[in-house]
């Protein structure tokens, strides 16, 4: 065979890889809404910037009639590319092809690259649509499934993980995605361990694929997920701005941009923001737009524990965590799933060198039957483990409301904070004026003429006495009470201060987080 044959081998052989499932399979992803794979990566990744690993993989089952089918690239295309001129490695499952299905060498190619992405240090994302393990190959199909949940766990904390499922994720599939740092679902895409036929069998229960595991599902109710979108182009758009926020690899420090224009002056309308009476519910997204870059906040979880907010913005042009809680919804009381959610984030952001600002607003925990028989102690425990155990640097501002065991829990001093400031208004104590007064003053209350007068200046006495930060500065708990006007500059100054800190933590294999 001479050089111009083998050329023509070459070309044909890509030409069949790159057309996937066929002209009919490629017009049916088409018809359902879905890009192919390739189309996806051309979307996610910088333009040209794509280099295809392993085209022409093969599987190696001869059994249940595959010994006569094809796969073309074997129902994934995998390989390394850029996204904003930043390496990343990636790989597309291709629903086209005997419905995306995982079998022994489609696990091989995904472990190939996953294995890169460490080496090199470099992000790492997957593009979920697929039918689930190939039956035909039996227990291979598993073991394949099991190498990539492996990696996934060592590499946790070593690379940035990201997941996206844009189609069917079923069964065993789910639990490579439910391993990595983020999940992105699409609209129309869905998740489950066990799918609506098998729970209709068993349980009787009936209940659709979107109600079960949908974006909407995952990202309201179970938590799985971290983002959901509309569209695939919208989608492809949100991941590369969240991995504007990140390093590489754990080695490094997050992409640091040219700080804004922006004055540093005060700014009065952060004194309007927060309402003067403690129980009237705000946004707490105000206030974050009020001193971060450009009023540009990235959220995550947006939809899930909306007690609680978590993000990513920047500050001076530098990449920072930020969790706040949130006024607007059960006041801003932490429960069983702002405390996950929130520690989740918090290991996140230590793991990558992410610095982390802390916005309280806290009357307490939760209360509740539902609550405390849920283990509401177990995962307020993770919330107190991920800060104490953060190194990063830790930046806390008191905004209004700081009560009891969910001030400490929202990264105090005692929890490790490296700065802490709170607003005049904010209020420190044990608990809240009221339930403090009853406690406190309750015979002086029962035994006065006017027990609802004696009780309001009971309260109004406790009040201007402990429930202040003026206390909290006196014992060196809080490092200053500034003027809200001053947020940002004060921020800055923490932020810039902190930007070398360097902290250890005691020789061991591993903690014993409260799961």
């Amino acid at each position: 065979m001479g050089d111009n044959d083998k050329l023509r081998e070459l070309g044909a052989r890509k030409g069949k890889a790159l057309n996937g499932g066929g002209p009919k399979s490629v017009e049916k992803q088409h018809a359902a809404g879905k890009l192919t794979a390739r189309e996806r990566l051309e979307r996610l990744l910088d333009p040209g910037s794509f280099a295809e690993l392993d085209m022409f993989v093969e599987h190696r089952c001869h059994d249940l009639g595959m010994a006569e089918r094809q796969l073309p690239g074997e129902g994934v295309v995998t390989g390394c590319g850029s996204i904003d001129g930043r390496k990343v490695f990636v790989f597309a499952q291709d629903f086209t092809v005997m419905g995306g299905s995982l079998g022994e060498m489609h696990a091989k190619k995904i472990c190939k690259v996953m294995d890169l992405a460490v080496k090199v240090g470099a992000p790492f994302i997957g593009i979920n649509d697929s039918g689930g393990a190939r039956i035909q190959e039996g227990v291979d199909a598993l073991s394949g499934y099991g190498q990539i949940f492996y990696r996934n766990t060592i590499s946790s904390g070593v690379i940035p993980q990201i997941s996206v499922i844009m189609g069917p994720c079923a069964g065993g599939a789910v639990y490579s995605p439910a391993l990595t740092d983020f999940v992105f679902m699409v609209q129309g895409a869905n998740m489950f361990i066990t799918g609506p036929q098998v729970i209709k069998a068993v349980t009787g229960e009936d209940v659709s694929a979107d109600e079960l595991g949908g974006a909407a599902t995952h990202n309201r109710t179970s938590g799985v997920a971290h983002f959901m979108y509309s569209t695939e182009d919208d989608c492809f758009l949100a991941i590369r701005k969240l991995l504007s926020y990140l390093p590489a690899n754990n080695l490094e420090d997050p992409p640091v941009l040219p700080a804004p224009d922006e004055a540093k002056d005060a700014n009065p309308k952060m004194r309007e923001i927060v309402p003067s009476e403690s129980n009237r519910p705000y946004d707490m997204r105000h206030v974050i737009a009020g001193f971060v870059d450009n009023a540009d906040f990235f959220e995550v979880h947006q939809h899930f524990a909306m007690n609680i907010v978590v993000g990513f913005a920047r500050l001076g042009g530098r990449p920072i965590g930020i969790i706040a809680n949130q006024p607007a919804m059960a006041a801003g009381c932490l429960d069983i799933n702002a405390s996950d959610k929130a520690a989740r984030f918090i290991r996140f952001c230590d793991a990558f060198n992410v610095p982390i600002i802390n916005l309280v607003d806290v009357p307490g925990f939760l209360p509740g039957v539902n609550q405390e028989t849920g283990g509401i102690i177990r995962h307020g425990a993770k919330l107190l483990y991920a800060y104490s155990e953060a190194t990063v640097p830790k930046i806390t501002l008191i905004v209004r409301k700081a009560y009891g065991g969910a001030y400490l829990a929202m990264c105090s001093r005692d929890l490790g904070a490296d700065a802490v400031f709170a607003w005049p208004g904010a209020e420190i104590a044990v608990m809240g004026p009221d339930g403090a007064a009853n406690i406190i003053f309750r015979r002086e209350i029962q035994a006065a003429e006017n027990p609802a007068e004696a009780r309001k200046e009971k309260i109004e006495d406790y009040r201007s006495k402990f429930a202040n930060p003026f206390v909290a500065a006196a014992r060196g708990f809080v490092d200053d009470v500034i003027d809200p006007a001053e947020t940002r500059v004060r921020l800055l100054g923490a932020l810039d201060m902190l930007s070398t800190k360097r902290e250890s933590r005691p020789p061991r294999k591993h903690g014993n987080i409260p799961v």
